[in-house]
């Protein structure tokens, strides 16, 4: 059996779940037989004389990290705390006192006193913050241009595993200094040997690492393999194995999927993550760890996710039967696992394989004059919204501790039904020069701005119960500017209708096929792969 299965809660993406929060959350984990919680937390905890850290990002104190830690110990629940000292830190650069220690993008200046005086003051936080933490996670993931900044212009061309491994001893160093054992990220090892390719389902030999890179890893430090969306047991088991060549322990992370837009995915995280556990338990990898990543602003409610946490503990436990961990859910959290599981519709309607998109995003912002996306519409979409925003609005009318994710859920439907294919009706309403249709869908764009300030309202609430303020207000921008950018082109469409303008010049463009880049999903979709507001609201800079 595992010595550590448990989960990693992102707050560092603009929802910083409240402590109050976290503490309830890890009272289910540990009644799931959950034993640990990794918070991950690249700037958003408190440094001493480091006031621009984290500064405006709602940043956890370090009381707070400590009550959260010691609640967490009184339950039985290990806390690691996960913290970047490598790549992964875009924010700070926001501020020009921390310039002198970037290297490029959001990657640390490597081999420079100032960046390990800094690094030295985040292990002294977490030590104040994590009194009887043991490990610590220091990153060291996707720092893809390692070396390539201001590191190149100060120390001319340095091949980056060289790099690497020169600040990965110096930050082991300090990290033992705190009395923390370090565990890290996996994948840079594997992409300095393979190419930028962290693994490949195509070529197994992409697992296999060389002894000079291996003898030089650090010892004692643990090695992280992540991966998120195999169904099949194999891949995970090939990478497995290769990290059992590393000196230090292995470990597994794979996820709960949170990162996709406004919905979560159990289905997805079940199906990744069953053959991931059985694999785990063939290799005698003992550590264990879900990732619950909030990627583009956090925009999904980490609660929604509690019927996959549960179901995939209890597989791994043993209980394969559904319809029994079905019923131990609805004992442990009083309510219905499969009603909960209707939270994942809104963005997997008649889509189940495709884990990878994020449809529902991208119809809520697709701008409905330039219409880029409107290629990749999926047909009986609009019925589905509205069917499934009925049921999820009877499950609120019950009431109850979730009623508020379900009402949540409920307004984003309504708002798809309205909003989903505003853009190509309209689009054929010009083309055929109907101002008869074009005057009725004016309407339509009037009823969408207001749900979509319903939708800000429900998402409100959902946000301001689980995670800090800070962070909401890039929710606002975005939804206030869609709900002004609806009205602002009812208007561009009374213009027409009355003749006031003599053509709307957007819509005579020719649309293009999305096409779609990422291997996992099958030939011939046209679903696109990315989930990135700025890339889905306009192909113009922002």
């Amino acid at each position: 059996m595992a010595k550590r299965f448990g989960i990693m809660l992102d707050c560092s993406r603009n929802g910083v779940m409240k402590p109050r929060e976290i503490k309830n959350f890890a009272l289910f984990l540990s009644k799931a037989g959950y034993n640990m919680l990794m918070l991950y937390t690249e700037d958003v905890y408190e440094i001493p004389d480091e006031p621009y850290f984290g500064y405006l990002r709602g940043r956890y104190t370090l009381e707070e990290l400590r009550s959260v830690e010691e609640y967490c110990n009184s339950l039985g629940i290990e806390i690691i705390p996960a913290i970047q000292t490598l790549a992964h830190l875009p924010k700070i650069f926001h501020w020009s006192t921390y310039r002198p220690v970037l290297d490029i993008d959001d990657i640390l200046l490597a081999d420079s006193e100032d960046t390990y005086t800094l690094i030295r003051k985040m292990f002294a936080a977490c030590r104040e913050a994590y009194p009887n933490a043991k490990l610590i996670n220091i990153g060291f993931d996707e720092a893809h241009h390692l070396g390539l900044g201001a590191y190149l212009d100060k120390n001319g061309y340095t091949p980056a595993v060289d790099i690497f491994l020169k600040h990965l001893y110096k930050v082991v160093e300090i990290a033992r200094e705190f009395g923390f054992e370090p565990t890290m990220w996996s994948d840079m090892f594997f992409r300095m040997e393979h190419h930028g390719q962290y693994e490949s389902l195509k070529n197994k030999e992409d697992s296999i690492l060389s002894d000079k890179v291996l003898k030089l890893c650090p010892k004692g430090v643990s090695q992280v393999y992540w991966a998120y969306h195999h169904t099949d047991k194999d891949a995970y088991s090939t990478m497995l194995k290769a990290h059992k060549a590393f000196p230090g322990e292995s470990w597994f992370a794979g996820c709960v999927w949170t990162w996709k837009g406004f919905v979560g995915n159990n289905r997805a995280t079940m199906e990744c993550m069953f053959p991931a556990v059985e694999a785990c338990k063939e290799e005698g990898v003992e550590n264990i760890v879900m990732t619950m990543w909030g990627d583009d602003g956090k925009e999904c409610s980490f609660i929604s996710m509690l019927p996959s946490i549960f179901a995939v503990k209890r597989f791994y436990d043993g209980v394969t039967d559904m319809n029994e961990i079905k019923k131990e859910f609805e004992e442990l959290v009083g309510e219905s696992f499969d009603d909960m599981m209707l939270l994942d519709l809104p963005g997997d309607f008649g889509m189940a394989r495709v884990y990878n998109s994020s449809h529902h995003k991208y119809f809520l912002y697709n701008d409905p004059f330039s219409g880029f996306l409107d290629p990749a519409l999926q047909p009986n979409a609009v019925e589905s919204y509205r069917s499934l925003a009925e049921r999820l609005e009877k499950l609120a009318s019950k009431g109850g501790d979730f009623a508020y994710l379900y009402n949540y859920m409920a307004t984003l439907c309504r708002t798809l039904e309205i909003k989903y294919d505003l853009g190509q009706k309209t689009r054929k309403a010009y083309e055929a020069k109907s101002t008869d249709l074009l005057r009725a869908l004016a309407e339509k764009y009037s009823l969408a701005a207001d749900a979509v300030e319903t939708l800000a309202e429900a998402m409100r609430t959902a946000w301001y119960k689980e995670n800090k303020p800070q962070g909401f207000e890039v929710q606002e921008h975005r939804l206030g500017g869609l709900s002004f950018r609806l009205r602002s082109l009812q208007k561009r469409i009374d213009q027409y209708v009355k003749g006031e303008v003599a053509s709307l010049p957007e819509l005579e463009e020719e649309l293009l096929p999305v096409y779609v880049t990422s291997r996992i999903y099958k030939e011939g979709t046209n679903l696109p792969d990315y989930n990135d507001y700025r890339g889905i609201i306009s192909v113009n800079y922002l």
